[in-house]
């Protein structure tokens, strides 16, 4: 018998089945037919009123028909007198999708069982009653309404609280609530902790809008009379909202407040002013030492929830403030061998920021002895950190590298194994010296690689760098070992990999075209293809044939060329289809990992699928306007949009540039800042020397808070040096005032206008940013003969790094072999460009940069066009 009965309970510990698992919806709504009983089966009704919450819950969808019957059928219950009966067709009246004319049938019994003596109940029929009435019933329970928000039983009070605020959020309610205020100033001297949490909040909610009425609210509640710590963890979060939208002023009452805080006697609120305190914008390390010191205090607790709180606001401190982290070093390295893996992870990742250079060699021991006791998605969190400490000490990458390169060898999903080649991969772009040895495990690694995706991206790379490595020679044996062991598509890559050994190195050339003969007959023709193609371009000894078709890929735009090729199909021409009218794809964005190490479960890999660039999805747009199908191919668009105003003032826009052949489109999105107007007929007026405007495309309506486009239609000077201008831009439109409730216009409105900033534009319109792999060969191939130079000083750069950033933003092209990167405690540098300008030229510039207190330069532009070369050198 006792052995039974522990077996039950064992059992009972472990969990049953879910009796809801296989419902099915139409069964269920056939259940509903016992409603109609005489007398009532209780617990059945219960059982079968569960299953329909489970099942609206599970995302079942119920047609309109299905939730009527339903509804009706549940109304009939309100003959039951059953207190948790009444309560669970409180609750499916509650999630049903109802009709307003359905819901009147309703709203008489929820009244009733809402003013009742029955307390039981009271509470779920207003949070019914609540959701399923509209404005128009609203009316006629107003009164039941406010004095719930004072009721007696917390219960009650709490539900009417709550579903007001949720009332409050649409705009009709909205007008009523505010005249509630007396009852919920009443609700807020409560002395029950959640009447006054709730009260608080529906206050906010009520007065959000108006500053100076949050200011005073603030003013009244921060110097006492709040006693639930519930309602003081929103105080505290309203008080950090001000101080984040109002940055530019000073706070010390609500800074005061918050410290204040770090003293109270419940943890949760002591806990939620430290992690405000360290949240808050501006705030110096010294500002934040009281929340760090509780924050360490935290650390030693028993508590695994508040260990966990302390040590990921520590992580999140410690991206921006190391050093006031570091204090707490000794307790966080004991959190290292918690029982909770997550806080465990978290301690190491915050040590690793906070670690100074002489500590690395011990973190790393203690990484390696961790590593093997934690998941993969911990793992990847790790790895991340290790990352940003590489970055961060570059002297001690050697360390850091042989302990990656050990992961590299360990067991680990493709995850896992992903983030670690692309940490290797981001500290050898960021660090020089580290390339010879990061390359070098990276080919250990493909050596047993079972991810042919990350074997493509490592030779990929290896084509890439290792030709510019001092003895490029070791890496052919790794490279052709995949053309003899993988699959075809690692093949494929190791081919490509090769060809451009062969073109970068010519004492290696010879080796080369041996080992590419040798790929002409492997089984998979892509592969003998690409030996084929490979074997012929350098086999020719072309220099600019090797550049343009082993090193500089082809750049031009997918979508562009897949719309061109279709226009010239569908209209056939006597001349041979031009790829130099094909748009160059821009720049893809730079993918780096996400800072956020509390992050701990990443998300399962999806296939990549290609995604439209910015200018490719302009192209499409622009094509399908009438006014601008004209225009020929997209050249460029401004890679990210220009604000001519300020998103607090009442109209907020920006501007997008987009150049065409001999046309020029400014593209206007306008948002109407004001809930009391509604704008009609809305363009943005330019003016501007040497441009000549052909035409505007209005905005017909512009509501509140939706965005609309207006467009501007320009010509470009015949003179590229005239392309440089500034333009003084007019918001002008009909203004219509409207119902901020129901949004209604007025049928009359009346002419106005909004100044707007001025627009610049540069001569970085003209050209689009080309990638270039081997820059001195491209340079070499381009000649002297147009060369044109020039020698500028800038008195208003103050930094090597700061003269590269306007050079690379106001010449527009792409930066070639890390240039754009300056190294530390430098005083010179050599800057390499490429582009390509608007009638397919390509030019490219070098500029060599010194600075000994004034930034001085040398600007040196080739290209086959010798009047290019001297506007871009004189352009400065």
């Amino acid at each position: 018998m006792m052995l039974g009965l522990r077996k039950d309970k064992k059992d009972e510990d472990a969990g049953g089945v879910n009796p809801f698992l296989a419902l099915e919806k139409t069964a269920v709504l056939q259940e509903t037919r016992i409603f109609n009983e005489t007398p009532l089966n209780t617990r059945k009704c219960i059982h079968v009123l569960a299953k329909i919450i489970y099942m609206i819950n599970q995302g079942e969808q119920m047609g309109p028909t299905e939730a009527r019957e339903a509804f009706f059928a549940t109304t009939r219950l309100f003959q039951s007198k059953d207190v948790t009966l009444r309560r669970m067709v409180h609750l499916v009246i509650k999630e049903l999708p109802t009709a307003p004319d359905d819901a009147i049938i309703a709203t008489s019994s929820l009244t009733k069982d809402m003013t009742g003596k029955e307390d039981g109940y009271r509470a779920t029929a207003i949070r019914s009653l609540c959701k399923i009435t509209d404005l128009t019933m609203l009316t006629a329970i107003e009164r039941y309404l406010k004095q719930a928000l004072v009721d007696r039983n917390p219960a009650v009070s709490s539900a009417a609280l709550v579903s007001t605020l949720h009332l409050g959020k649409d705009n009709g309610p909205a007008e009523m609530v505010k005249r509630w205020t007396n009852e919920i100033n009443e609700a807020l001297n409560s002395d029950n902790v959640m009447v006054q949490y709730h009260a608080l909040g529906l206050m906010y909610s009520v007065k959000k809008h108006d500053r100076l009425a949050v200011s005073k609210l603030l003013a009244k509640y921060t110097k006492g009379g709040v006693r639930s710590p519930y309602a003081t963890c929103l105080l505290i979060r309203i008080a950090c909202k001000v101080i984040e939208e109002n940055e530019q002023e000073n706070h010390p009452t609500l800074i005061d407040f918050l410290e204040s805080c770090l003293r109270h006697k419940s943890e949760i609120v002591i806990y939620e002013a430290a992690r405000a305190l360290c949240n808050l914008p501006n705030l110096s390390g010294k500002d934040i030492a009281p929340a760090i010191s509780v924050l360490q205090l935290f650390l030693s607790s028993p508590k695994p929830t508040l260990r966990f709180a302390a040590v990921k606001t520590l992580n999140k401190v410690a991206t921006n403030h190391p050093s006031s982290v570091t204090m707490c070093n000794l307790d966080l390295e004991h959190l290292i061998s918690d029982t909770n893996r997550s806080i465990a992870t978290l301690a190491i990742t915050t040590l690793l920021k906070t670690g100074n250079e002489s500590s690395i060699d011990r973190l790393m021991k203690q990484i390696q002895s961790f590593m093997s006791e934690i998941p993969d998605e911990f793992k990847i969190v790790v790895v991340r950190a290790i990352q940003g400490l590489c970055l961060k000490f570059p002297n001690k990458h050697d360390v850091m590298m042989n302990l990656l390169s050990t992961m590299l060898r360990d067991e680990g999903g493709y995850q896992y194994k992903e983030a670690i080649v692309n940490t290797i991969i981001a500290v050898i772009e960021a660090n020089p010296s580290s390339q010879d040895t990061g390359l070098y495990h990276l080919c250990e690694f493909i050596e047993d690689c079972e991810h042919g995706v990350l074997a493509t991206k490592i030779l990929h790379l290896l084509g890439r760098e290792g030709p510019k490595t001092p003895a490029p020679a070791k890496f052919i044996r790794y490279i052709y070992n995949r053309v003899i062991l993988e699959n075809s598509t690692v093949r494929a890559a190791a081919v490509t990999s090769l060809a451009k050994f062969g073109a970068v190195c010519p004492n290696l050339r010879p080796s080369v075209l041996v080992l590419l003969r040798r790929c002409l007959h492997d089984t998979h023709d892509e592969v003998r293809d690409r030996a084929t193609f490979y074997l012929s371009v350098l086999e020719s000894g072309d220099t600019a044939l090797v550049n343009q078709y082993i090193l500089d890929t082809l750049q031009s735009s997918i979508v562009g060329l897949q719309s061109l090729l279709v226009h010239y199909i569908d209209n056939p021409a006597a001349e041979p289809f031009n790829l130099n009218q094909v748009p160059i794809t821009t720049a893809p964005a730079e993918v780096t990992p996400s800072s956020k190490t509390d992050e701990l479960i990443t998300e399962s890999r999806k296939p990549a699928v290609p995604t439209k660039t910015r200018q490719e999805e302009s192209a499409e747009r622009l094509a399908q306007i009438p006014e601008f199908a004209r225009l020929g191919p997209l050249f460029k668009s401004s890679p990210k949009p220009i604000e001519l105003s300020e998103s607090e003032t009442e109209y907020y826009v920006r501007c997008d540039v987009h150049t065409f052949p001999q046309h020029l489109v400014l593209q206007f999105e306008v948002t109407n800042t004001l809930d009391d107007q509604q704008l009609e007929n809305v363009t943005v007026e330019v003016a501007g020397e040497n441009y000549t405007v052909l035409g505007y495309l209005p905005c017909p309506k512009l509501v509140y808070n939706t965005p609309g486009t207006c467009y501007t239609l320009l010509q470009l000077p015949d003179d590229p040096s005239l392309v440089p201008a500034t333009f003084a831009c007019n918001l002008k439109f009909v203004v219509k005032d409207c119902d901020p409730n129901t949004g209604e216009a007025d049928p009359v409105g009346y002419e106005d206008e909004y100044v707007l900033e001025d627009l610049d534009i540069g001569l970085n319109i003209l050209i689009q940013r080309v990638f270039k792999t081997n820059f001195a060969a491209s340079w070499d191939e381009q000649g002297d003969e147009n060369q044109a130079e020039e020698t500028y000083s800038l008195n208003t750069v103050k930094s090597l790094s700061g003269a590269v950033d306007q050079l690379v933003n106001f010449f527009g092209m792409q930066p070639c072999e890390r240039s754009d990167r300056v190294p530390e405690d430098k005083t010179a540098h050599t800057l390499l460009l490429a582009g390509q300008y608007k009638d397919g030229v390509e030019c490219l510039i070098k500029t060599r940069i010194v600075f000994d207190g004034v930034v001085n330069m040398k600007i040196c532009a080739r290209s086959l066009d010798a009047a290019l070369n001297e506007l871009l050198v004189s352009s400065i």
